[in-house]
């Protein structure tokens, strides 16, 4: 680091992205991009958004945002565009979260929220999962500070029910309570209903899974309007050109085809329970997934040896350090040809190396 770094940032720890390496034909299952590619009339809005980059892109995002709108069944102000969903995070540790309002979330979930949270300076809890690995949402009732929750979990891909869910905004009326919905889209149950019953409830949702738009940065927030409305003033503080045309384009696009996206999804899913299936056969324990990626381990295979033998056979998929998790691995669903080949590497590493 330089001299110039200011003291608070000294000890900051980065997330760490998920590997993207330029390997020709690598089987790439390590950051749960979507294994199919955005419908050809979204390539083309795009090619049409590209001639006039020379423009400012619409700061309000108004198509945009009416088409999030008509697709979730809500208001357009009650949604925000953000590039990322992890913008939108960090404009919720920014908005809803400070010294006096500490933020809450488990000790294993997504690794943006204590960097986040480390970053605007804002103190944090982290509620160890259950042995099971799963989130217990009791402990998250009366809590009293600001939560957030990946639904489904990563990257364990366990999800809560809404439920479950509600009784936390129940007891937490003085506090958002932010759902991060990834996932949602492969199996689990979306909390945007509740929007207008709890006025402290915030969804976010991205286009880099279920939507194949992972290369175009484009996320979403949807909660009452006062929420969505000092959102937006935290956006127009720091960057209200936070869409570019092209991604504009293109986000419409992919909302207007919303088949594909749900007959992606449908695919995804079915390719996952195959999967996980056959590597149950194999001997190995996964978590109950409802996201598009498994969380996997086996009984007699080191989780790290494993994936560097992936790795040497082309095939990339996600390993964490953290004691609890480092025998598993999570395993992005690719097409039914990319699991097949997984699977068949798997076999040949089992029968090498144990």
């Amino acid at each position: 680091m330089s001299r110039f770094l200011i003291p608070k940032h000294r000890d900051l720890v980065p997330y760490t992205p998920g590997e993207q390496p330029r390997i020709l034909n690598l089987i790439k299952l390590n950051t749960n991009e979507s294994p199919y590619p955005p419908a050809p009339e979204v390539v083309q809005a795009a090619k049409e958004e590209a001639a006039r980059l020379h423009l400012y892109p619409d700061p309000t995002c108004k198509g945009l945002c009416e088409e999030f709108a008509k697709v979730c069944g809500v208001d357009p102000d009650e949604v925000i565009a953000v590039n990322g969903s992890d913008e939108i995070l960090n404009f919720a540790f920014m908005a809803f979260c400070d010294e006096n309002t500490p933020a809450v979330f488990p000790d294993i979930t997504y690794g943006f929220y204590s960097v986040f949270a480390e970053l605007n300076g804002v103190p944090y809890e982290e509620i160890p999962l259950e042995a099971d690995l799963t989130v217990d949402p009791a402990k998250y009732e009366n809590i009293n500070k600001t939560v957030f929750l990946a639904n489904p979990n990563a990257p364990t891909g366990i999800p809560l029910t809404v439920a479950q869910i509600e009784k936390i905004l129940q007891t937490n009326p003085d506090n958002v309570v932010l759902v991060d919905e990834a996932y949602v889209d492969f199996g689990a149950e979306s909390c945007i209903p509740l929007i207008r019953k709890y006025d402290n409830l915030l969804v976010t949702q991205t286009f880099s899974k279920s939507r194949s738009l992972a290369g175009g940065r484009l996320g979403f927030g949807i909660g009452c309007k006062e929420l969505i409305r000092d959102l937006n003033t935290v956006r127009y503080s720091t960057n209200p050109y936070n869409i570019n045309r092209m991604t504009m384009g293109a986000g419409i696009a992919t909302l207007k085809r919303n088949d594909i996206t749900l007959a992606n999804c449908k695919a995804i899913a079915n390719t996952r329970e195959e999967t996980a299936k056959k590597l149950r056969e194999m001997g190995f324990t996964l978590t109950d997934s409802a996201a598009n990626f498994l969380f996997a381990k086996h009984p007699r295979a080191d989780g790290g040896l494993l994936y560097r033998k992936l790795k040497e056979r082309g095939i990339l998929v996600r390993h964490f350090d953290k004691e609890r998790i480092k025998q598993y691995n999570r395993i992005t669903v690719g097409t039914p040809e990319q699991m097949k080949k997984l699977l068949e590497a798997i076999r040949q590493i089992m029968e090498e190396e144990l």
